[in-house]
């Protein structure tokens, strides 16, 4: 089975689109959280539904944050129904789709920090994100894969996700426009604007990004 893993999309449509013409032949993609909250919440989902019975969803904290009427933004795009159903993890082919971590969809683990907690990661293979770090770890017995963020991404410029294969994991980051998506971005009314267009430019090091984290 071929499974395209897509996380933290963040509402950034013109990248999932680069991300979604380059899978090609894939059985199923897993959207895995943080899908909507971002510039295009709307158009991001119309896109994620536009490859109909493929789609998988994972509920992230923010599509967690639109059920409790904590994120506006969205609401005003998106009904909060159409997550409603969205399960907080996914076991498909062997391997467990979870957003942050298989307990807690806010838990930060990236293999730089010394005090992120593995012990939620057990079988043969689990796939999260939130962090927006792609990685490829082993612990205790458990490949630990993070596919990165297809719309705002830390360390490299992209959309970055994985290709899972029957057990084989390829990280991989789809090019884009960033540029010219950047300058889409700031037209819109998204509170975040001016913070995302500089991240999908010049994303931060993950040096910066430890020196951010608790």
């Amino acid at each position: 089975m071929r499974v395209a893993a897509l996380y933290d999309v963040h509402g950034n449509a013109p990248a999932l689109r680069a991300v979604l013409d380059e899978l090609g032949d894939v059985d199923a993609i897993v959207f895995g959280g943080d899908l909507l909250w971002g510039p295009w919440p709307g158009k991001t989902l119309e896109l994620a539904q536009s490859v109909g019975d493929r789609a998988r969803y994972i509920r992230g904290n923010w599509e967690r944050y639109l059920l409790e009427g904590k994120d506006e933004w969205t609401a005003q795009q998106v009904a909060p129904h159409e997550v409603r159903d969205w399960p907080e993890t996914l076991a498909l082919d062997g391997v467990l789709y979870c957003h942050a971590t298989p307990v807690s969809d806010v838990a930060v683990v990236v293999p730089q920090l010394e005090t992120s907690d593995w012990s939620a990661f057990t079988g043969p293979l689990v796939v999260c994100g939130h962090t927006h770090v792609q990685f490829d770890i082993e612990s205790n017995g458990t490949r630990i894969v993070n596919p990165g963020s297809v719309g705002l991404p830390n360390v490299r410029a992209g959309a970055s996700w994985a290709l899972l294969t029957d057990g084989d994991v390829e990280l991989r980051t789809t090019e884009y426009d960033t540029v010219a998506t950047a300058g889409a971005m700031r037209a819109t009314a998204f509170p975040e604007a001016e913070e995302f267009a500089e991240i999908i430019v010049t994303p931060p090091t993950i040096e910066q990004l430890m020196e951010e984290l608790p």
